[in-house]
C-alpha cells in the first residue's frame, strides 16, 4: 500500500509539472505573438512618421495642442536621439532595411552632439541613437562619437559634489530658489554612456565618475521609504546639499512618477555594470516602492505624480485641482519601469519572478487599445497618455517619443526572453 501511494504521489506531481510546463509554453507563444504584432504596428507607425519627419536635425517629439506634430527644436533638445532609437529598435525587430537607412540618417544628423557640454543629457541623446547604431552595425565612427560624448559629459563632473551637474545655474521652477548646482534623478540614465566609454577605451576614469555619481545620488536623492527627490542642489565649495526640491513633480516632498522610474532603471543598470550589491538593493527597493504603492492604479500605469492632491503635499506651482478631475497618467514612466523590471528579474533571485510578472503585465497593458494607438492615428506615435511636465503646462496627456522608445526597448527585451525560453526547451 505504501509503495502504491508513493507511486500515485509521483504521478500526480509529474502531471502537475507537465501541466505547468504546457501552460508556460502556451503563455510564451501567446506573448511572442503579442511582441510580433506590436512590432508590426510599430513598423507601420515609424514609416508613416517618416513621411512627416523631413528634417533629421528636428526629429519628432510630441503632439501640439492643435493636434499637429511637434518636432524637437534642434539637436540639443534632450529628446533628439529617441526617434533614431525607435528606428533602430524597430529595425532590429523587423529587419526592415528601410528603417535601418532612416535610422542612420537620423543618427548621423546628431554627430556634433559629441562636443556639446551645455547640459547633462548626452547619454539620452547619444546612447539612444549612436549607441544602438553601434550595437547593431559596429560602425567604428559611431564608437568614436560615443567616446567623445562621454568626454564632454565628464566636463560637468565636480569631484567636490561627487556628481555630474545636470543643469547650469537657474531659478527653481517656482521662482523662490536659486539652484547653483542642480542634479536631477534623471541623470542616472546618462551613466551608461560613461560605462561604455570605459569598456571600449580601457580608461577607468569614466567608470570612476559614473560610480561616484551613483553613490552620491544614492545618498542624497533617496528618502528613507525609497521614494525619490527630483532635484538636489549642491554647494560647490563644501559639497553639502543646499536644497531638495522638484521641477516636474507635484511638490518638493512628493514622488514624481517618471523620476522614480529613472531611479529604478538607472540603479539597475549601474549594478549590471559594477556588480556592487548596494546598487541592486537600492534598485529593488525603488521598484518595490513603485509596485506596492497604494496610489498605483491597477493597470500599473502611474499618475504623473504619486502624491497629487494628498494631504501634506503642497504644490509648488499654481495647481487648479478642478482642472484635473481625472489625474493625468504617465505612460512613459510605466514603459521605463517595464524595461528596468525585466533586467531586475534576471538578477534578483527569488524576487525575479515577481518583477518579470509585473513587467509583462505592464507591457500587455501598454499594448492594449487603451494605451496603444490605432495605426495611422496619434500623429503616428505608438503610445498615448503620457505627461511631459504638468507644472509647466507642457505635454499633458500627449504621446511622447521617449515613451515609445522605452516601450520598444521593453518589447525587445521581452521578445529575447521568450526566444531564450523556447530555445532552451527545444533542446
Amino acid at each position: 500500500m505504501d509503495t502504491t501511494f508513493k507511486l500515485t504521489q509521483r504521478k500526480e506531481k509529474f502531471c502537475k509539472l507537465l501541466f505547468f510546463f504546457i501552460m508556460m509554453i502556451m503563455l510564451v507563444h501567446s506573448n511572442a505573438q503579442l511582441t510580433e504584432e506590436s512590432f508590426a504596428k510599430a513598423k507601420t507607425q515609424c514609416k508613416n512618421m517618416l513621411t512627416n519627419a523631413k528634417n533629421p536635425a528636428q526629429p519628432p517629439r510630441t503632439t501640439r495642442a492643435d493636434g499637429s506634430l511637434e518636432n524637437s527644436p534642434n539637436i540639443y533638445d534632450w529628446t533628439s536621439g529617441f526617434f533614431a532609437g525607435n528606428l533602430w529598435y524597430t529595425y532590429e525587430a523587423t529587419k526592415d532595411e528601410t528603417l535601418k537607412k532612416s535610422a542612420i540618417k537620423f543618427t548621423e544628423a546628431l554627430d556634433s552632439l559629441q562636443w556639446f557640454t551645455g547640459h547633462h543629457d548626452l547619454g539620452f541623446m547619444l546612447s539612444s541613437s549612436f549607441g544602438n547604431g553601434y550595437r547593431l552595425t559596429h560602425n567604428e565612427k559611431y564608437k568614436d562619437v560615443l567616446v567623445q560624448g562621454a568626454k564632454s559629459l565628464c566636463t560637468r563632473f565636480n569631484p567636490i559634489t561627487g556628481t555630474i551637474k545636470s543643469w547650469n545655474q537657474r531659478m527653481s521652477w517656482d521662482g523662490k530658489t536659486m539652484w547653483h548646482y542642480p542634479v536631477i534623478i534623471d541623470n542616472m540614465m546618462n551613466l551608461e554612456l560613461l560605462f561604455f566609454a570605459s569598456k571600449v577605451t580601457g580608461d577607468t576614469s569614466f567608470r570612476h565618475i559614473a560610480i561616484t555619481h551613483a553613490l552620491t545620488t544614492m545618498k542624497n536623492h533617496i528618502r528613507p521609504d525609497y521614494s525619490t527627490y527630483h532635484v538636489v542642489d549642491y554647494d560647490t565649495i563644501t559639497g553639502k546639499v543646499l536644497h531638495r526640491e522638484t521641477c516636474q513633480g507635484y511638490a518638493n516632498n512628493s514622488t514624481w512618477a517618471r523620476g522614480q522610474a529613472w531611479g529604478i532603471y538607472g540603479f539597475t543598470m549601474v549594478y549590471k555594470e559594477t556588480g556592487d550589491k548596494r546598487f541592486l538593493e537600492v534598485a529593488q527597493h525603488l521598484a518595490d516602492f513603485y509596485l506596492n504603492n497604494p496610489r498605483l492604479p491597477k493597470d500599473k500605469v502611474p499618475f504623473w505624480d504619486f502624491n497629487v492632491n494628498e494631504k501634506g503635499y503642497t504644490p509648488q506651482f499654481h495647481y487648479v485641482e478642478s482642472k484635473y478631475t481625472v489625474i493625468p497618467r504617465d505612460v512613459s514612466a510605466a514603459a521605463i519601469v517595464a524595461c528596468a523590471l525585466l533586467d531586475l528579474s534576471k538578477i534578483s533571485g527569488k524576487k525575479g519572478d515577481s518583477y518579470r510578472k509585473n513587467a509583462v503585465e505592464i507591457i500587455q497593458t501598454l499594448s492594449s487599445p487603451e494605451y496603444s494607438a490605432n495605426v495611422g492615428t496619434n500623429n503616428n506615435f505608438i503610445l498615448k497618455h503620457s505627461t511631459g511636465s504638468l507644472p509647466h503646462n507642457m505635454e499633458i496627456d500627449k504621446p511622447l517619443v521617449y515613451a515609445d522608445y522605452y516601450y520598444l526597448e521593453a518589447l525587445l527585451k521581452y521578445k529575447q526572453y521568450n526566444q531564450t525560453f523556447l530555445s532552451l526547451n527545444k533542446k
